[in-house]
């Protein structure tokens, strides 16, 4: 099992470096970021931390194919990939849906799927030739190329996934892996592994060449209640993105936390927060004490063959931002890769560097 940390790049730019540079020399597999306008641009924060770290990897997780073109993505890559001497992947999907809303971007009716399938091909492609010629159904070039060269002979490209099961067989079929976001059940887990399954013995790949994480909103303290409170605030803020058929896998009805998405889009935070019940919350976040964090990741995540957790770390400052609540007893996201990495990571074989 490996362990990765995603970020949320809201925090002053120095700080977010220390988080990339603590998960450095902790151990972590990864560093992920958002790549979303809502916050601070990760490419260039990943490039100010290329090189004050040694060995952890990055990449955006996820970034889009609807508000960033293919090639520019890969341009991206690569050129970080050689500031970086060969530590970049990425992971892809279409975007967020609330986002490209207030973009006034019409996916649904633009094949997202197939779209997402072909952005696949082109990265692939520009990435292996820096060069490409290709008419698609979404993308059109003629004799584009680029200088940015990666020095992986591969960069991983992955594929960011909720809904299924579409999307999680093409992961199978095409992909390095697929990370799939906000599932915290053993149900959950096995559907996407199941489905992963298809698409690779489809394509005749092994599992064990594809990489299964889980992106997950975490929060780690001595204080459990306080570790749990503010999980539950943070993932009010992530209800109103997942589909009623990844609720279902949870054991929850969309019609349980219509109330709290309805008062989310009325800008009632305070009240989304009291309306989203703690059993609900739990059910959908990892929190606790390092021991109560490894008990869930046996219990329901590790035993359907995930073999990576990317843990979507939060702390009070991330409460405060979104909620504009104080959640005292919650250690900060150094306190707390920390604590990963001391007492949680051991119990699954994961390496821990000094």
């Amino acid at each position: 099992m490996r362990f990765s940390y995603c970020m949320l790049p809201d925090y002053p730019l120095d700080d977010s470096i220390e988080m990339i540079k603590t998960a450095d020399r902790l151990g972590f597999h990864a560093v992920y970021a958002v790549d979303e306008t809502w916050h601070k641009d990760l490419w260039v924060l990943f490039a100010a931390a290329a090189d004050k770290t040694e060995h952890i990897r990055f990449g955006p997780n996820v970034t889009h194919v609807f508000l960033r073109e293919p090639t520019l993505i890969c341009q991206q890559l690569a050129t970080l990939d050689e500031l970086t001497n060969g530590r970049m992947e990425c992971v892809v999907s279409t975007g967020n849906f609330g986002l490209m809303a207030q973009y006034h971007v019409d996916w649904e009716h633009r094949k997202p799927l197939s779209r997402l399938k072909e952005a696949m091909h082109v990265m692939r492609t520009f990435l292996a030739d820096g060069k490409i010629d290709f008419q698609g159904d979404f993308f059109q070039y003629t004799g584009l190329f680029t200088a940015a060269r990666p020095v992986q002979e591969r960069i991983p490209l992955l594929m960011g996934g909720m809904k299924g099961p579409r999307s999680f067989v093409a992961a199978g079929e095409l992909a390095d892996g697929l990370h799939h976001a906000l599932s915290y059940s053993r149900e959950a887990y096995e559907y996407v592994v199941d489905n992963v399954r298809t698409g690779a013995d489809r394509a005749g790949r092994s599992m064990d060449d594809i990489d299964v994480g889980a992106w997950v909103v975490t929060v780690v303290g001595e204080d459990s209640a306080a570790a749990k409170r503010a999980a539950r605030i943070l993932v009010a803020f992530y209800i109103s993105s997942m589909p009623a058929e990844q609720l279902g896998r949870h054991g929850i009805s969309l019609e349980e936390v219509q109330p709290v998405v309805d008062a989310l889009g009325a800008g009632d935070v305070a009240r989304a927060i009291q309306l989203f019940r703690p059993e609900l919350a739990e059910k959908l976040s990892l929190a606790g004490t390092p021991e109560e964090v490894v008990e869930k990741i046996r219990r329901d995540i590790e035993p359907a063959g995930v073999d990576h957790m990317i843990l979507a770390l939060s702390d009070a400052h991330l409460v405060k931002f979104f909620a504009g609540e104080d959640v005292p007893g919650v250690p900060t996201i150094n306190e707390q890769l920390k604590l990963v990495a001391d007492r949680v990571m051991p119990a699954f074989g994961a390496a821990v560097m000094a």
